[in-house]
């Protein structure tokens, strides 16, 4: 099957089968493709029409769409959907999806959706999850699983595989648990299917296994199950017991999420917000860091006033201000990057500050010597004379250290805080360098002019 290509005309397609409720088209249309694809098509459509849509489908397809959509896009969407015809489509929903749908939903509807439920052990699962706060494994985790008694024949073992697979879509393990329900270790399918059928599980399962616990961040969960390259992990509470799994197709949502925020936050984004948003919400999320820049460049311009008379000496050197700020806010983003980056996989755990600032310093050296060398010979040949050649270079190196230096430090510190680190990018550290570098460049130019 070749990719789907959404287009305009195809959308106008579908809305001209919907108002003429040409209802066989529209499920030939719609037949064959996957869900995430007619996600994207309900996106496009107003909500009535993509309600009517959704109508003339499979319900439980219809559920697979539901738990695609865009959280915010869901959630205005199922405001004209009645409580019943909400509980048709959690119903078959795994429980992790379904609580992400009712944790957006107002209370009264939430309430409502739950006692609707046909299937009451769902119900459970729910009531289980919604205890979980969304950003730790307990509430990214589903509830349905697959697992088999320590004490059980292959036999037996087959025997509850069978039932219990009924309300599990992917089996990727067979968790083994005692009699408590204590997590014990995994099964893989393999040897069920090679041993015989009197063997006991005992002498079967594999000990070794990662799981996390209910309470450890999302962030924590998705870094485990990337480096021992994990499609599911167990999550078990404080005392053991085996209450659900989390899978990949879940933590890619947070890694996603992850980048995405923090993607925004180096670029000055405060908040949430999306290119479809409300021009009000965009302003919000755009205008603080706006201001912290144009502060800083207030202060910027007060501060090269207080430089006039070393200006009026060496009028040339105004040409060089704008090189000596980018190069500040350049260097401290590409440094500060390469420290979120480490800071993000863990790669640079157990460094002490003093060897990640003793590696800032030689590639600062190499790259500040580098560069001035270059400036330095441009002056010359251009005949801007040794004066001006020698404060630009000097300024450059200077510079590009505490840039450097700064871009290394902030993030690190911010970690320590408890804040996120990506907020030290962006326009904090460019706005914080100019000034800096500026203060360094006329404070270079102003000693060399009383020599």
């Amino acid at each position: 099957m070749s990719t789907f290509e959404l287009s305009k005309e195809y959308i106008e397609h579908i809305n001209a089968l919907i108002a003429s409720e040409d209802t066989e088209t529209l499920r030939q249309e719609m037949e064959g493709l996957y869900p995430p694809d007619v996600s994207r098509i309900l996106d496009e459509l107003e909500a009535e029409p993509a309600k009517f849509l959704l109508s003339q489908l499979d319900s439980k397809l219809g559920a697979e769409i539901l738990a695609g959509l865009e959280r915010s896009v869901r959630k205005d969407f199922l405001k004209i959907f009645t409580s019943e015809e909400i509980a048709r489509y959690v119903n078959l929903l795994d429980s992790d999806d379904a609580v992400d749908l009712l944790n957006d939903q107002p209370i009264k509807v939430r309430e409502e959706v739950i006692a609707l439920l046909e299937d009451r052990e769902q119900a459970r699962f729910i009531l289980d999850l919604m205890h979980y706060d969304e950003n730790v494994a307990g509430g990214l985790m589903q509830k349905e699983l697959v697992k088999a008694n320590i004490n059980w024949t292959v036999n037996q073992c087959i025997e509850e595989i069978r039932k219990q697979a009924e309300d599990v879509q992917k089996v990727y393990t067979v968790y083994v648990v005692d009699d408590n329900n204590i997590l014990k270790g995994r099964l893989s399918l393999k040897k069920i299917v090679l041993a015989h059928k009197n063997t006991k599980i005992e002498s079967l399962y594999d000990q070794d296994m990662i799981y996390v616990e209910t309470y450890r961040p999302a962030e924590e969960v998705a870094e485990l199950m990337q480096r021992y390259d994990l499609e599911a992990i167990p999550v078990v509470n404080v005392q053991g017991r085996l209450l659900g799994k989390i899978t990949i197709d879940d933590i890619v949502d947070v890694i996603t999420e992850q980048a995405s925020s923090d993607t925004k936050a180096m670029a000055g984004l405060t908040g949430d917000v999306e290119e479809d948003d409300t021009i009000w919400k965009q302003t919000r999320a755009r205008l603080p860091w706006l201001l912290v820049g144009m502060i800083g460049g207030m202060l910027a311009a007060k501060f090269i006033g207080l430089f006039e008379a070393d200006l009026a000496v060496v009028p040339a050197m105004a040409a060089f201000i704008p090189i000596i700020g980018s190069m500040g806010g350049n260097v401290g983003i590409q440094t500060s990057s390469i420290i979120l980056q480490s800071l993000a996989d863990k790669s640079a755990i157990g460094e002490s500050l003093g060897l990640r600032l003793a590696r800032m310093s030689m590639v600062a050296l190499l790259n500040s010597l580098i560069i001035s060398t270059i400036v330095f010979g441009f002056n010359m040949l251009m005949g801007n004379g040794i004066y001006l050649a020698v404060v630009v270079s000097l300024a450059l190196i200077a510079v590009i250290f505490l840039a450097s230096f700064m871009g290394t430090l902030t993030p690190i510190l911010l970690d320590k805080l408890g804040i996120n680190p990506a907020v030290a990018s962006g326009p904090f550290i460019t706005t914080a360098n100019d000034l800096i570098g500026y203060g360094v460049y006329f404070g270079i130019a102003h000693i060399l002019l009383k020599l």
